[in-house]
């Protein structure tokens, strides 16, 4: 089982659709809430180079985004990705 990690906060939308997919492919993961955790969201960008939420982990592999997750769908290689 694979370890995911979801960076997000409370309100964002794109954070909900990603977590929607990953439930709906019963995937158990991680998130911590930039807004909430302390020090969290400098974790964050330091481990992604990125300011934006949501930031998804698979292991230690950065996906990216919502949207780089749902490409990895449609391209077949989330399943994949999950199943190690």
């Amino acid at each position: 089982m694979p370890q995911i990690t979801l960076y997000s906060n409370s309100w964002c939308p794109f954070c909900r659709r990603a977590k929607m997919l990953l439930d709906h492919k019963n995937a158990h993961y991680d998130e911590i809430n930039v807004e909430a955790v302390a020090g969290a969201r400098q974790d964050m960008i330091q481990r992604s180079g990125r300011t934006s939420v949501p930031q998804i982990f698979i292991n230690e592999l950065h996906i990216g985004g919502c949207d780089d997750l749902f490409a990895l769908e449609q391209q077949g290689k989330l399943d994949q990705l999950l199943a190690d």
